[in-house]
């Protein structure tokens, strides 16, 4: 047992068992001499040589002492030497930067990429892979794992895992446990390839998974497997280094174990298989040995899923009455014992296969209320995307609907005309982003509530209630303001006598919040005093929205007659939510004119990024043109993406020259991004009237840890950074990468895009496919009506329907038939059933 305790105690700690080291660092910053020592030691030693720090250098070093202290209890000390006060001519040279290095029996053993151990995560599984690598093979085709299990049969059960790519805590769970187990079974590492075909997964697919392979001699009621495959058990649960244990920890229970006590009197299963079901069969003495043999195959299908166990029904000690053939008992129960009366094996399968879909202890028509919900959502659990995921985790939680008002086609009019300002999200049930920004909206309204605002009035339309309202028709001599509904949600601002506006923004709760704080104002905002242009220019307009500089408007005109006024008004109420818009007229525009040396009427735009006052001045043409002028002249020169803003600056159209700046860890490293941005903005100013096709931004990684992705899915892999790449061309999908050797300095930054333009420049990637087919069936709503009512959305023509009734019954006929004749060539049942089953 003592292996075990190791085992256990490893891997708990693994898991944060262990608490008390967390404030404490591992990494050992070693000088020359005691890098030698330790490397005569024949110690294990995972080492960094710094040159100097840059911001990815920053990140790796943050990772790489979150690692020493996990690899420390595997045997492996981490550390760094400072090449700058340490001289070792081997390592500190300008080409072994970007490489770590692992040392074992006082030499070195491997180097390692820093773009392939860049976390911590990443940094322990390859460690381990690479010590263990004698121990965990790694196969690609069918004939290799078939190779593996002819070696392995008769000697250890196989563990076999998939994991997508090599780096991830899934990957590092295989590994950790490897490391404890890898006496005992042969593991083998999946990443793709040809062998998937054979266990039956997509090699497209994201998710890990393990099996279990008992090619191991096993005693007492296996029956001999005569095929060259092992016989293999699948991990349902997802991977990680605890599931991984149990798992393994049950496949070594007993596979039957016989009992002589009724099942009310046997003991729980004792650990480590205490939160394992347990399934009783009952036997008897004239058919026994036939009992054994059934009991033995339902326990190699409920292998992973629950303890089995043979109870002898003519011990004294069962009391069990003979109505009842089988019985379970689950963990979270207690000793509760639950009897049944079963026809076959597959009824036992099925019950614990769908355990989790049940709601033991509830009453029967809450249970079926339940499978109800279950059923319905039940699309959701298979979609790989997060909105999905909350709805179907949250699925089970009734929405507060009260701080809400629910319009319908009945009370729509009057409900819109009672407020100044009505903000209606039109939303479906079944549609997960609706679900996900319904509890947001719900969010905003609460907030609203609290902050005692009075003059707007939160509201929502169920789509799949009232359709005739959310397509625009309306039931009265009023016309709905608004057109047809087709994109869910959707989020509407309604006055009274005025068209609908839409909102535009991100679906969270504070963006939709200051949006409808700011669409309160008024729209362009009448200004009659110097305090009051003051005021609109310098002060937070709600004192809920503290902290939030927005992009400002001023129109400037000589009366409220003047031609342009009606220009201004219409793009003014075209920006209500995003952007403030302020209307001077008569003396106290005059003034303003002056101390801007405009002529009247004049436009003048205060960008929020701007920290000086001087505005920019545009010319008064159309509304639409207006609207384009002064989005320009609120676009910064040189942006910061964040997810809130990418979606505009992406409806530009634009090129991007994006510039990946890591986040930094001191003063140096904010003067070198610092730097990095100011040479983008030269390369903007130098390019002149040619950047114009394209849109220079930059994105900071640590105030915005999603850019990671974006960059990885660019380039399929995380480059060194900084990073600077062009993408989204007007003329295709290509991606191309600014050379990482080189520095970005304008010059060369313009000469490489005339090279992209040339077409003299390789790409680095491509863009994926943006075309998103219907993510289940879910939504044939017609099928759905069909299954719920038989033939109520068939549509029959009249003349038809005699002919379609007698077509229906040759069909029903002629199914009838050939289920007779298929049950006449069915496969003979069991010539040996079970005594009870």
């Amino acid at each position: 047992m003592m292996w075990m305790c190791v085992a256990v105690f490893l891997l708990w700690t693994r898991s944060g068992g262990c608490t008390e080291k967390a404030n404490t660092s591992d990494l050992i910053e070693y000088t020359a001499a005691d890098f030698y020592e330790k490397l005569h030691s024949a110690r294990m030693m995972f080492i960094y040589f710094e040159h100097q720090v840059s911001p990815t250098i920053s990140l790796f070093l943050v990772e790489l002492e979150k690692s020493a202290e996990v690899l420390q209890d595997y045997g492996i000390s981490v550390g760094k030497i400072d090449c700058n006060k340490e001289l070792l001519p081997s390592y500190c040279t300008n080409e072994r930067v970007h490489t770590a290095f692992l040392f074992r029996s006082g030499k070195e053993f491997l180097s390692f990429d820093l773009d392939t151990v860049f976390d911590v995560n990443s940094i322990v599984s390859e460690v381990l892979f690479a010590i263990l690598r004698d121990e965990v093979k790694y196969v690609h085709s069918d004939a290799d794992l078939l190779a593996m299990e002819k070696t392995a049969r008769g000697k250890k059960d196989i563990v076999l895992g998939y994991v997508s790519s090599l780096g991830t805590q899934e990957h590092r769970s295989m590994m950790e446990t490897a490391y404890v187990y890898g006496s005992k079974y042969q593991f083998i590492l999946i990443t793709g390839g040809p062998v998937l075909k054979h266990l039956g997964v997509d090699e497209s697919s994201p998710s890990s998974r393990v099996w279990f392979l008992h090619c191991r001699v096993h005693t007492g009621f296996v029956t001999p497997v005569t095929s060259e495959r092992c016989p293999l058990t699948y991990m349902r649960k997802p991977l990680s280094t605890l599931s991984l244990h149990s798992f393994l920890q049950l496949m070594e229970a007993p596979l039957v174990s016989e009992v002589y006590d009724d099942p009310s009197a046997v003991q729980p299963p004792q650990f480590p298989y205490q939160q394992t079901p347990q399934v009783f069969l009952f036997s008897r003495h004239a058919t026994e040995h036939l009992d054994l043999d059934t009991a033995t195959t339902l326990a190699w299908r409920l292998r992973g899923l629950a303890l089995l166990l043979l109870v002898h029904r003519e011990s004294p000690a069962v009391k069990t009455p003979d109505e009842y053939n089988a019985a379970y008992r689950l963990p979270e129960k207690g000793l509760e014992v639950k009897y049944l009366t079963l026809n076959n094996l597959d009824e036992v399968l099925e019950l614990f296969i769908h355990q989790d879909k049940e709601a033991e202890g509830e009453e029967e028509e809450e249970e079926e209320e339940f499978e109800e919900d279950e059923e319905e959502y039940s699309h959701f659990g298979i979609l790989d995307d997060e909105i999905a995921s909350i709805v179907y985790e949250n699925r089970g939680n009734q929405l507060d609907m009260d701080s809400v008002t629910q319009l319908t086609s009945d009370n729509f009019h009057t409900t819109v005309a009672q407020s100044s300002l009505t903000v209606a999200l039109f939303y479906l049930k079944w549609d997960a982003v609706s679900m996900v920004f319904l509890s947001s909206f719900i969010e905003v309204a609460e907030r609203l509530a609290e902050s005692e605002v009075s003059d707007v009035q939160m509201s929502v339309v169920d789509c799949g209630e009232w359709t005739d309202l959310c397509a625009a028709q309306s039931g009265s001599s009023l016309p709905i303001p608004f057109q047809p509904i087709t994109v869910f949600p959707s989020v509407l601002l309604l006055r009274p006598q005025e068209s609908a506006q839409y909102y535009r923004g991100m679906q969270g709760s504070e963006a939709l919040h200051r949006f409808i704080m700011l669409s309160r104002r008024g729209s362009p905002e009448r200004l009659s005093t110097p305090e009051d242009v003051t005021s609109f220019l310098q002060e937070v307009p709600y004192t809920a929205l503290a902290g939030y500089k927005p992009d400002r408007v001023l129109g400037l005109f000589k009366t409220h007659t003047d031609a342009g006024l009606s220009v201004f008004t219409e793009a003014a109420k075209s920006l209500r939510g995003d952007v403030l818009a302020g209307l001077l007229t008569d003396g106290l525009a005059e003034k303003w004119a002056a101390d801007h040396t405009v002529d009247l009427p004049a436009v003048l735009v205060f960008p929020s990024w701007r920290t000086h006052t001087h505005p920019s001045t545009l010319p008064l043409s159309s509304a639409e043109e207006l609207l384009s002028h002064i989005n320009t002249a609120l676009l910064h020169p040189l942006p910061e993406l964040t997810v809130e803003n990418l979606p505009s600056f992406l409806t530009l159209g634009k090129a991007l020259l994006l510039l990946f700046v890591g986040e930094e860890e001191d003063e140096i490293g904010r003067r070198q991004n610092k730097a990095l941005v100011e040479e983008m903005g030269a390369v903007v100013e130098m390019g002149g009237e040619r950047m114009e096709r394209y849109l220079a931004c930059w994105i900071h990684l640590g105030r915005t840890p999603a850019g990671m992705s974006v960059l990885g899915s660019y380039l399929g892999s995380m480059p060194p950074l900084p990073a600077l790449v062009l993408t989204h061309l007007p003329t295709g999908g290509e991606i191309y990468q600014y050379p990482p050797s080189s520095p970005i300095v304008a010059p060369s930054v313009l000469q490489w895009l005339q090279r992209v333009e040339d077409g003299t420049e390789s790409s680095a990637g491509m863009l994926g496919d943006d075309s998103w087919s219907p993510s289940v069936k879910f939504y044939d709503f017609l099928k759905i009506m069909d299954k719920e009512e038989p033939g109520f959305a068939q549509q029959v023509s009249p003349k038809r329907e005699e002919e379609e009734e007698e077509e229906i019954d040759m069909t029903e006929a002629n199914v009838e038939e050939e289920t007779s004749d298929s049950s006449s060539n069915s496969p003979p049942s069991d010539p040996h059933p079970h005594s009870e089953l």
